[in-house]
C-alpha cells in the first residue's frame, strides 16, 4: 500500500507510536497562563508550525531522502562499488541528521521527548512497514524519514507528516486540557493546511541540503517550559 492513503495512516494519531502521550509543550503553556481560548490556541499553534514545525518537515524530508537510498541499496545484491559508497554515506547522513537535532534542540527534556517519541515509531514502522531492524534510536523527525521511505512515501509526504503532527498533537491536548470545542479546534487545523503543504514544499527540495543549512529555528519559551514541566510530580502528558 503506497500513495495518499498509507500517508493517512503515517499521519494518524492512532497510530500506536506514543504521540498521544505527548502535548508538544502545550500542558505547560497552559499551567503557566500563557494559553487560556481558541485564541491563544491559534497563535501557539502557528508559532510552533513555524518553528518545531520547519525542523521537523525538514528533518523528516532529508532522512527519508537519505532512508531510501540505503533501502534501494540493500534491496540490490548485485549493486556496484559506487552503489555501495553511496549506501554507506546515507547511513552516515542519517547518523548526521540525528546529530543536528541534537544541536537544534538545547532542552534535554525535549532531547529525551524526541528520542522516546522517535523509539515508539520506529517500533511501529518495524510492524508494519518492516523498517530497518537496526534503526531503533532516532529522534522524531528522523525517525519519521526512515519509516515514510519504508511505507514508500516521497519526502513531501514525510515533510507534510512532520509538519501537520507538530500542530495535530497539541490540537488534540487542548481539546483535553482547555475543554475546548473540538469543532473550533479542527477548524484551526484545516486553517493551518495550507501552511503545512507549503513547509513540506520547501523542506522536499532543500532535502539535499547539508546539515548545517537546514532549518534551526528557536522557541526559547518551548525549550524553557519542557525543563519545567519534566519536574512537575503530576502531569496528564510526557512532554
Amino acid at each position: 500500500m503506497t500513495g495518499l492513503a498509507t500517508l493517512l495512516v503515517l499521519a494518524d494519531g492512532r497510530l500506536p507510536a506514543g504521540g498521544h502521550a505527548h502535548s508538544g509543550g502545550l500542558e505547560a503553556a497552559v499551567s503557566s497562563g500563557r494559553l487560556r481560548d481558541l485564541a491563544g490556541l491559534s497563535g501557539f499553534l502557528r508559532g510552533r508550525l513555524a518553528t518545531t514545525g520547519r525542523i521537523t518537515a525538514a528533518f523528516a524530508a532529508a532522512a527519508c531522502v537519505a532512508a531510501r537510498t540505503v533501502r534501494a541499496a540493500d534491496a540490490d545484491a548485485d549493486a556496484d562499488a559506487d552503489a555501495g559508497h553511496d549506501d554507506a554515506l546515507d547511513r552516515h547522513r542519517l547518523d548526521a541528521l540525528d546529530e543536528g537535532l541534537d544541536a537544534r534542540t538545547p532542552s534535554p527534556a525535549l532531547r529525551r521527548a524526541s528520542r522516546v517519541q522517535g523509539r515508539a515509531l520506529l517500533r511501529a514502522g518495524r510492524a508494519i512497514w518492516s523498517v530497518d531492524p537496526a534503526q531503533r534510536d532516532r529522534h522524531h523527525p528522523v525517525a519519521l524519514g526512515i519509516v515514510a521511505a519504508a511505507a514508500g512515501l516521497p519526502p513531501a509526504e514525510a515533510a507534510v507528516a512532520g509538519a501537520y503532527g507538530t500542530v495535530s498533537g497539541p490540537a488534540s491536548a487542548a481539546v483535553r486540557l482547555l475543554g475546548l470545542d473540538p469543532y473550533g479546534v479542527h477548524s484551526l487545523l484545516a486553517e493551518l493546511a495550507g501552511e503545512c503543504d507549503r513547509l513540506a514544499a520547501l523542506a522536499a527540495a532543500r532535502a539535499g541540503d547539508p546539515i548545517d543549512l537546514l532549518p534551526a529555528d528557536s522557541a526559547p519559551l518551548l525549550e524553557i517550559g519542557a525543563e519545567v514541566h519534566a519536574n512537575w510530580e503530576v502531569r496528564l502528558f510526557a512532554s
